[in-house]
C-alpha cells in the first residue's frame, strides 16, 4: 500500500495488493463496512453497482478483472456469490440506498444476452423497494452540470470510496468528501427516477430482444 501524506488523509492501494489472495477475500473484506453503514451513495457511469448485480453479472464482471489482473487462480464465481451474498443489505428497510447510474450502464453487455435481461429485470425489483432511490442518468440530458466520473462509493458522509483502473482510494477528509457530495448531488440532479428510470431500463430490455 501506498500511503499519501496525512494531511490529506487519504489511502491509496494498487488493485494487484486487494486481490493477491483473490477476489472473494476482497468481497468479504467490506462487510462489516456495509454493516456499519446507514446511508449508501453510489455513482457509475460504467458498471451496474455492485449492490444491484445478479450472481451472472457479478461473475461475468469479475471474471473480466481476474483476466485483467492476470490473477494465478480465478475465484470469480466464489467471488460472486460473495458479492450477492453482501448486498442483501440492499433489502434491510433500516437503510438508505440512494444509487445513480448512467443509461450507457444498462446498454453495456456483460455476460451473455440472458445474463444481461436478468440483470435488468433484476434492477426493476430492487429499483421499486422502499429503501432505495434508483437514478439514471439519460444519455441525451444536455448542459450536463458534471460530466461522467469515475465509480464512486460514499459510505454515510465519512468515507469516499474512489475506484481507479490500477487503484482504489479511500478518502477521509471531511473537506474532500464535502466535494464529492456536491459532485454526487449534481449527478443526482440530473437524473430520472421512478417511471422515466423503468422507462429506460425497459428500452435496455428491448434492445436485447
Amino acid at each position: 500500500m501506498r500511503q499519501n501524506a496525512p494531511s490529506s488523509e487519504s489511502t491509496y492501494t494498487e488493485w494487484r495488493h486487494k486481490v493477491g489472495d483473490g477476489l472473494k477475500p476482497l468481497q468479504n473484506s467490506l462487510v462489516q463496512l456495509f454493516q456499519e453503514t446507514r446511508l449508501f451513495r453510489i455513482y457509475s457511469s460504467t458498471l451496474m453497482p455492485g449492490l444491484l448485480q445478479t450472481e451472472g453479472y457479478a461473475a461475468a464482471v469479475l471474471r473480466t478483472v481476474a483476466d485483467f489482473q492476470e490473477i494465478s487462480f480465478d475465484d470469480s464465481a466464489e467471488a460472486a456469490r460473495a458479492r450477492v451474498e453482501r448486498s442483501r443489505i440492499i433489502h434491510d428497510p433500516e437503510r438508505r440506498f440512494v444509487l445513480l447510474v448512467e443509461e450507457a450502464v444498462l446498454h453495456h453487455h456483460l455476460g451473455d444476452t440472458e445474463v444481461m435481461a436478468a440483470q435488468l429485470d433484476y434492477l426493476l425489483t430492487t429499483a421499486a423497494l422502499p429503501s432505495v432511490s434508483l437514478g439514471i442518468i439519460p444519455m441525451a440530458t444536455r448542459e450536463r452540470v458534471q460530466w461522467p466520473r469515475e465509480t464512486l462509493h460514499i459510505y454515510d458522509d465519512n468515507l469516499v470510496s474512489v475506484e481507479l483502473v490500477s487503484a482504489k482510494v479511500e478518502i477521509t477528509q471531511p473537506s474532500e468528501i464535502a466535494l464529492y457530495l456536491k459532485a454526487f448531488e449534481q449527478l443526482r440532479s440530473m437524473a430520472v427516477y421512478g417511471a422515466e428510470a423503468r422507462a429506460l431500463i425497459l428500452k435496455a430490455l428491448e434492445a436485447l430482444r
